[in-house]
């Protein structure tokens, strides 16, 4: 509990309302976690998962390929309701998972939940704080091992680099919930705030040889989700504008820059009694000013598509197959002129990442499941890090991985 608790943070005048939620929530889970079972205004969860990994071609987990016991997360959330209009929820992990994001603890989301309106037919929610991301189709439940469809989350939509970033931020979100008896069920979301990053964030982004700092200026999504009354599809849209910076040392080798990312998506749902079928579209639109010297520019249009199709075979087991592709400029989709207009310091397969997964996950007791994938992949472009990629060590366009993680939550 106490590694779960060592997180960091700084004070600035713009996220001081953020801090005072963090304090309040994780004191009412940690009130909560010695509280009965049949006080009904706490509720605490939490899970703990391990695995091993196998990467043999990329360092999307280390460097040297070697099996790896990186695939761990434990976390515990919990949430108090104050009254009838609000609640205090919020979640502490402890994540190792490699290369793909920073080994540590911290606070996925700690927020005040005000409840603004509620009929038979409107709901209408505010968050305040380190809100969660719901923008997106599997954004609510990428935290949660066990609520997962898989062990690895399709890297063309859900890449792990930008995983602190994209599950949510410091600020002001809100949901809207309209049910029809003719139109069926709407569901939209809309959150605006930013993210902190520390020095092994921006390192992660951009580069091991970077010195400066990393700010993400603003975030701003909104999603609509709708569902057709007694239909079990579902579709949505989410539009995504972000704005980050850099600012140099003294003794860097790179210069001050600001990045603009901007980014489309669409996505449907299918779950039937034993047929599961998902997928996203995402077009991603990425700006670069500064970084190499002060007059470099670059903009890319980059775009991403997975399908996926789950089956319930009997309670305990069911399978999954999914297949994506990735494109970091859809003018360039083999990359060669990534490679031409770098010298062929950077090899065209940076330049896209398609992958063919396979898995099954058995349910070995209620709260107790071991999950097993194999990805196929060819191409390297969403590896860490995104802006200078190692290309020393991946040296190869075709690799694949496996992996195991046995998870159990209360």
């Amino acid at each position: 509990m106490l590694m779960l608790l060592k997180f960091q943070y700084s004070v600035s005048y713009k996220t001081w309302i953020h801090h005072a939620v963090v304090l309040m929530a994780m004191f009412f889970i940690c009130q909560a976690y010695g509280q009965e079972d049949n006080n009904e205004a706490w509720q605490v969860h939490g899970f703990i998962a391990q695995g091993l990994i196998d990467v043999n071609g990329s360092s999307f987990v280390n460097n040297d390929g070697a099996l790896s016991a990186e695939l761990t997360e434990v976390g515990i959330n919990g949430s108090y309701q104050l009254n009838d209009y609000f609640r205090i929820t919020g979640q502490a992990v402890y994540l190792d998972g490699g290369n793909r994001y920073v080994e540590g603890a911290r606070i996925d989301y700690a927020l005040l939940d005000f409840s603004v309106y509620q009929d038979n037919k409107w709901l209408v929610n505010l968050y305040l704080g380190r809100f969660k991301n719901n923008n997106w189709l599997y954004s609510s439940t990428r935290d949660v091992p066990h609520a997962r469809p898989s062990i690895i989350l399709p890297q063309s939509k859900y890449f792990d680099g930008f995983r602190d970033i994209a599950m949510g931020s410091d600020g002001l979100s809100a949901k809207v919930v309209y049910s029809s008896d003719n139109y069926g069920d709407f569901d939209l979301y809309f959150s605006y705030g930013a993210s902190t990053l520390d020095t092994e964030d921006v390192k992660l982004l951009l580069g091991d040889l970077v010195q400066g700092k990393g700010k993400q200026d603003f975030d701003a999504q909104a999603s609509i989700y709708w569902q057709p009354h007694f239909s079990p599809w579902q579709f949505g849209f989410s539009v995504l504008d972000s704005d980050f910076n850099y600012e140099r040392t003294s003794a860097d080798f790179f210069y001050d820059a600001q990045f603009s990312f901007q980014q489309l998506s669409s996505s449907f749902l299918y779950e039937g009694e034993r047929w599961e079928f998902s997928g996203e579209i995402t077009q991603s639109k990425f700006s670069q000013l500064g970084f190499y010297n002060d007059e470099f520019k670059n903009e890319s249009t980059g775009v991403g598509v997975y399908l996926q199709s789950r089956y319930q075979f009997n309670n305990q087991l069911s399978l999954l197959a999914r297949a994506e592709k990735f494109y970091a400029n859809k003018k360039d989709k083999n990359g060669s002129k990534l490679e031409q207009n770098t010298g062929g310091s950077i090899p065209s397969y940076f330049g896209y990442q398609n992958d063919i997964t396979v898995g099954a996950s058995y349910q070995l007791a209620d709260n107790f499941r071991v999950d097993v994938e194999h990805h196929w992949v060819e191409g390297t472009s969403r590896l860490t890090p995104v802006v200078m990629p190692n290309t020393e060590v991946n040296d190869q366009r075709r690799w694949n991985m496996w992996a195991i993680q046995f998870m159990y939550w209360f």
